[in-house]
């Protein structure tokens, strides 16, 4: 059947709110639609009949890779068995119980319970209305404030929006929440001094969270909530010892640490979850994306043992605890999430996001360590981020108004490969599928080395920059 690709965008251009879109030059038809139509491995196809390599697994979430018949027989398979119940009141589901189980045994030590819902941004919501309800029955009404960083993504809902740290989810929706505070973001190459060493850094970042948690007030902060490696903020793996110093000060003030593993999690660094390869000890985590590899919506609030236990005590004291999402504990989706799982187990993808991603990492820094527009290459397992600087001794900024690392994603695309442009400066993201290859990592490789060199070379031949 052939799709009229005209007459479906004008139709969509009438009548679909995008995210994260300027709303009305794409209503217009100033910004570009594609209707995507197909997907195989790591690549998928629009309704043109073009091929993309995408070298960013959607949203950091298709791991398996696209087009997986058996995901799609064991969601219909499910949906022909029950294909909804509700959670509440103790009533469940096998594929629940199963995924449950196999969550918590996965998880890292001392967690007991999990809690589902649809998005990541649901989750964090679920998240900032348990570290409540948790000082509420533990007797300290006052003590409700999360730090969050700058530069870190947790959803862009009212409370996950809050938590975000990033402006553009912000403005104009008067956020963040007066609850939420935000600390510097460990972004060592942005650090201001120079001399520091990344364990120095790292102390640095601790002491300026303990300066917050000080003028705050011990007594009102609650919780601090991040993710393993910042994602959306610009692909950042924290610096030597940063976790370790940032619990040190959680721990002397009675702070609970919200793990946000909805990128991470499920192998995406080379181990099951973030907060395991980098030692966290979460009390709390946040899963999605790589739960089911975006094959079904679900995500879940992993409960550590501490806060459970004053949970059960607060449904002593006041009842049955009063929240709840329709759709929690999806029979479809934790039937996804099975299927996600087994494929990951069975074909060693956590291996291959270590191995491969070791790979992804040693090719990238090769190609762009003296690459004259490259600042920093830098990354962790199947993550990568190429960050653009008009000086790379001195470090130094474009002009925002180039938008050199937009351009550049869309140097990518003209090549076959889509790699995003990340909002926190000019900085081009990769988070491929776990499932991929290192020849499709060179293809990668040598699709970003043509796209780079030649905005390299526009922006020379334009009088933009010169380089140094």
């Amino acid at each position: 059947m052939t799709i009229d690709t005209k007459k479906l965008l004008e139709i969509d251009r009438q009548n679909v709110f995008h995210a994260s879109t300027h709303l009305k030059q794409y209503a217009s038809g100033q910004v570009p639609g594609r209707i995507i139509t197909g997907g195989e491995g790591i690549r998928i196809k629009d309704s043109e009949g073009i091929e993309l390599i995408d070298g960013f697994a959607g949203l950091y979430c298709v791991n398996i890779g696209y087009g997986r018949t058996e995901m799609a027989e064991a969601i219909y398979e499910q949906a022909k068995k029950l294909a909804y119940y509700h959670t509440y009141v103790g009533h469940t589901n096998e594929a629940l119980v199963e995924l449950s189980e196999r969550i918590i045994k996965m998880s890292p030590a001392g967690m007991s319970k999990v809690y589902y819902g649809m998005s990541g941004s649901d989750a964090n919501e679920t998240q900032l209305k348990l570290v409540w309800y948790y000082n509420n029955a533990r007797g300290l009404p006052e003590k409700k404030k999360v730090i969050s960083r700058d530069r870190g993504y947790h959803g862009s809902s009212i409370a996950a929006g809050s938590m975000t740290g990033l402006p553009l989810f912000h403005n104009h929706f008067d956020l963040p929440l007066e609850r939420i505070k935000h600390t510097i973001a460990p972004v060592y190459y942005r650090r201001e001094d120079h001399s520091m060493s990344e364990s120095e850094f790292s102390k640095y970042c601790a002491a300026k969270l303990e300066e917050m948690i000080l003028a705050e007030g011990p007594e009102t902060v609650a919780a601090m909530i991040g993710e393993p490696v910042l994602g959306t903020g610009g692909i950042v793996p924290p610096p030597e010892g940063y976790w370790a110093e940032i619990r040190k000060v959680l721990d002397k003030y009675d702070v609970l640490l919200i793990a946000d593993e909805v990128v991470c999690g499920f192998g995406r660094l080379g181990s099951d979850f973030g907060s395991i390869h980098y030692d966290m000890k979460p009390d709390l985590i946040t899963v999605a994306k790589g739960l089911t590899s975006a094959y079904q919506p679900l995500s879940g609030v992993i409960v550590g043992e501490k806060v459970w236990s004053v949970l059960e005590d607060g449904t002593d004291q006041w009842g049955a605890i009063g929240h709840g999402y329709t759709y929690s504990g999806h029979p479809i989706g934790a039937a996804a999430a099975l299927c996600n799982l087994n494929i990951i187990e069975r074909e060693n993808l956590v291996g291959n996001a270590s191995d491969t991603g070791a790979y992804l990492q040693k090719r990238m820094r090769e190609t762009f360590a003296d690459h004259p527009l490259v600042g920093e290459s830098r990354g962790v397992g199947l993550m990568h981020a190429l960050e653009f600087s008009s000086n790379r001794a001195e470090r130094t900024h474009f002009d925002p108004n180039l938008k050199v690392g937009a351009q550049i994603s869309a140097a990518c695309l003209d090549e076959g490969l889509i790699a995003r442009a990340m909002p926190q400066g000019d900085i081009l993201g990769f988070a491929p599928p776990l499932i991929i290859k290192p020849s499709e990592v060179d293809s990668i490789v040598e699709r970003t080395e043509t796209a780079v060199n030649k905005v390299m070379d526009k922006l020379v031949s334009s009088g933009d920059w010169n380089a140094k």
